[in-house]
């Protein structure tokens, strides 16, 4: 179950938008966190025995590369981080963090036929529920020279738009436009608190004072489909979620004044427990 999920969700990955268009413009725009959370630092030793801690790599750009070995995307991009990593090896630093192989043996044998010459690690459970449970494949951390979380990206992402990056991290020229937003759970789970919008919730109904009860809901009431995360996290980690759409429905309705007998039916049927991340 947790393997086709995190294949579904990479196929669909592919087709999302990789720039964003500037509005009176043509030229393409990346966009940073604007007040970035230091990364979550772990020890951890590599494939090749030796030891693994993003502090060793203070004043570089790192990138952070949840990946398995099964996971088509994330097969394809690894040449293209394999390039990015020799050419900018001075400034850059690439880490795989492997999750759900079991064989090491096998990853070791195709880290050594695809060339990867980076450090790749076996992922533990906490360190990936530390950076947002990853909930597709492959999920990839940008961290900017001061090991802050400046970007993620999920699926499949263009080589040029990392690059983009790595060379703006560095005071580098490029030929895009800086844009930066505050981070509302797209990079950090923990902030979905700040989000006035979510996923799939319509609040257009709401008057203000409606909707700020409504949200207050959200981030206070836990999901019960199995994920450990509050609405509005559930939302923003898995908008298909059909137990935490019905329950922010169901808040809706009740702050909106609806009678709950107008709720959709979907509000009262139970959903099976997903897999954990």
């Amino acid at each position: 179950m947790t393997y086709f999920r995190y294949f579904l969700a990479s196929l669909l990955l592919l087709c999302l938008p990789i720039f964003a268009p500037a509005q009176q413009d043509n030229e393409p725009v990346i966009r940073f966190v604007r007040n970035p959370d230091p990364a979550p630092d772990f020890k951890l030793t590599s494939l090749d025995g030796k030891p693994l801690t993003l502090a060793d790599f203070q004043g570089k750009v790192v990138i952070l590369n949840f990946w398995a070995t099964w996971c088509g995307p994330c097969r394809a991009e690894v040449p293209d981080l394999v390039a990015l990593q020799e050419r900018y090896k001075d400034h850059l630093q690439i880490i795989g963090l492997d999750v759900d192989d079991d064989d090491t043996a096998e990853i070791q044998k195709y880290v050594k036929e695809t060339g990867i010459d980076y450090p790749v690690a076996m992922t533990p459970d906490d360190l990936r529920v530390q950076y947002g449970g990853i909930p597709a494949l492959p999920t990839t951390f940008i961290l900017d020279t001061e090991g802050r979380v400046v970007q993620k990206h999920v699926g499949y992402t263009d080589p040029e738009l990392y690059e983009t990056e790595i060379r703006a991290l560095l005071g580098l020229p490029i030929m895009a436009k800086v844009e930066t937003f505050e981070d509302k759970g797209e990079v950090f789970l923990k902030h979905a608190d700040r989000a006035t919008e979510l996923p799939g919730v319509d609040l257009s109904k709401l008057s203000p004072e409606q909707k700020k009860i409504a949200l207050h809901r959200f981030n206070a009431d836990s999901c019960t489909c199995g994920c450990k995360y509050t609405l509005a996290q559930c939302r923003v980690w898995d908008s298909a979620c059909a137990v935490s759409k019905a329950a922010t429905e169901k808040i809706i309705a009740e702050v909106s004044g609806v009678p709950k007998a107008s709720v959709s039916p979907a509000a009262s049927t139970p959903s099976q427990p997903r897999d954990q991340p």
